[in-house]
């Protein structure tokens, strides 16, 4: 659903910073996407499967991306602004993070950096359960 880092609480923009400096560092271009709760969350009704085969297919893969991808981004600054602006737009969104290698092309990482304020799908490690 939301990948790397989704089980830690919300990434602080240090943090993000540095998660930005290890892809532009990379070469790897970064990209925000968001999803509102109806989206985000893999369902049978917001879920398309090109046949009966699952193996290896990821299903919500893709939310809808904000703005293009960072072409030539080499400043966390412009990423971080940018997540904020997203966030601004919609505030009741899930907003995450990705980076396309462009000599493979393929998304190598991808990450939450904002969660709704109306979120309850995080909970503190001495609040979960299995």
């Amino acid at each position: 659903m939301f990948e790397t880092f989704s089980y830690l609480p919300p990434l602080s923009d240090d943090q993000i910073a540095r998660q930005v400096d290890y892809i532009v560092n990379n070469g790897w271009t970064p990209c925000l996407e968001f999803a509102g709760p109806e989206e985000a969350y893999v369902q049978s009704n917001t879920t398309g499967r090109m046949g009966a085969v699952s193996s290896n297919y990821f299903d919500n893969r893709y939310w809808t991306l904000w703005k293009l991808p960072m072409f030539g981004c080499t400043d966390p600054v412009q990423v971080l602004r940018e997540i904020d602006n997203a966030t601004k737009a919609f505030p009741n969104a899930y907003i995450r993070m990705c980076a396309f290698d462009a000599s493979r092309q393929v998304q190598v990482a991808s990450m939450l950096v904002h969660r709704p304020a109306s979120a309850k799908d995080w909970r503190p490690v001495n609040q979960r359960q299995v």
